[in-house]
């Protein structure tokens, strides 16, 4: 593992690569409010972000580099505050840490690229806030030869720009504003079990692998292949027929109720919050539609899905819950898209948006999580 004074260097370094690429221009500390940026300004902005987003994921490609200098301290005009070079410090080596977790679940990447869009950019006196949206695609290395291609995903961040002193400005600050499952790439706390007691809930299951296979028996008249097609059709473009819910909450259980429905599970029309029922029209949806802990009560209720023991005994058209917290309330929805011959589940999901990410690398980024696996 590198030393901090390392992984400050690496991660400045990178950095140091996105602000010399465009010229800024000399803002002084006590801008006025409301004062624009230009375009270039904006422009090295979007380049600060993706420097820091393309070190987080380089943490995880297998044999990648991490041989870099420390940039000088002097001639910039975008730098990175000592806070956040600490702060980026630390995640890049949780994420090389996640890594090795990965290895010894017979995962790893041998590419990656990360692409950065600057949707908005708001200024508020001496202080920049920036939104982006990540896109970022990882090559699976071939580990056990049956792996799919690549896997995706599209995230929004917010980072904060400060204003400093001889015209420069300061990266202070970089959060998610998805509200969904953190991406691969994104380091992330852990949390300390809480005690908040118990709601009708699906019974835990392991994340223990290897596991034997419980194979799905085609009988129950739905087509699992619809459902995998419609997900890894509108993970990243979503269908204009139904509504979002990325700012209510989140999307990512509308996501797998169209999916659901997609592959033949028909709607049952009642009131919106009972949760025995299950249905969307062009007005509204029941909450079992959109909520997470509703649709598993309303999924077990109905017996269109049964318990699996193992997260890893996932197939085709299986949906997987989890509670990240473990304070007894399920936080997010996936379900599952394609299955390795050596029994790997890949799921794809909204909020964060994303393709065919492995179960290894879910556990590996919440190992303390909670997780409900459904058969359907």
């Amino acid at each position: 593992m590198r030393s901090k004074m390392m992984l400050r260097a690496a991660v400045g370094s990178v950095l140091a690569v996105g602000a010399t690429a465009a010229l800024i221009p000399a803002f002084s500390a006590d801008a006025t409010p409301g004062r624009k940026v230009d375009s270039n300004t904006v422009e090295s902005f979007g380049r600060m972000a993706e420097a820091v987003l393309q070190d987080r994921t380089s943490a995880l490609v297998d044999n990648r580099s991490t041989g870099r200098k420390a940039p000088a301290a002097a001639g910039k005009n975008v730098r990175v505050s000592s806070g956040l070079v600490r702060s980026e410090d630390t995640a890049v080596s949780s994420l090389q840490d996640r890594k090795k977790l990965l290895a010894k679940l017979g995962e790893a990447y041998s590419a990656a690229d990360t692409k950065v869009v600057v949707d908005k950019t708001e200024v508020k006196g001496s202080r920049v806030t920036v939104e982006v949206t990540e896109s970022t695609t990882l090559t699976y290395k071939r580990v056990r030869g049956d792996e799919p291609t690549t896997t995706g995903f599209k995230a929004r961040h917010e980072l904060t720009f400060s204003a400093a002193k001889g015209g420069k400005w300061e990266l202070t600050g970089i959060q998610t504003a998805d509200q969904g499952l953190r991406a691969i790439n994104a380091p992330v706390p852990k949390v300390a079990a809480t005690d908040a007691g118990s709601t009708p809930s699906a019974a835990r299951a392991a994340t223990t692998w290897p596991v034997k296979a419980v194979p799905k028996k085609q009988t129950s008249g739905y087509n699992y292949a619809a459902m995998a097609a419609y997900a890894e059709k509108y993970w990243r473009n979503y269908n204009p027929e139904y509504r979002k819910f990325n700012s209510a909450g989140g999307d990512c259980t509308n996501f797998i109720s169209q999916a659901l429905k997609a592959g033949g599970w028909k709607p049952e029309a009642g009131k919106t919050s009972d949760y025995r029922k299950w249905w969307y029209d062009s007005s509204a949806q029941s909450d079992s539609w959109v909520g997470a802990n509703e649709w598993s009560w309303y999924a077990q209720n109905s017996k269109r899905v049964t318990n699996l023991s193992n997260v890893f005994q996932l197939e085709v058209g299986d949906i997987l819950q989890m509670d990240f917290d473990r304070d007894g309330s399920k936080d997010h929805s996936m379900i599952t898209t394609y299955r390795s011959r050596v029994g790997m589940p890949y799921l794809t999901y909204h909020s964060t948006n994303t393709f065919r990410k492995s179960m290894a690398s879910i556990i590996a980024s919440y190992p303390d999580a909670n997780y409900y696996a459904y058969r359907t």
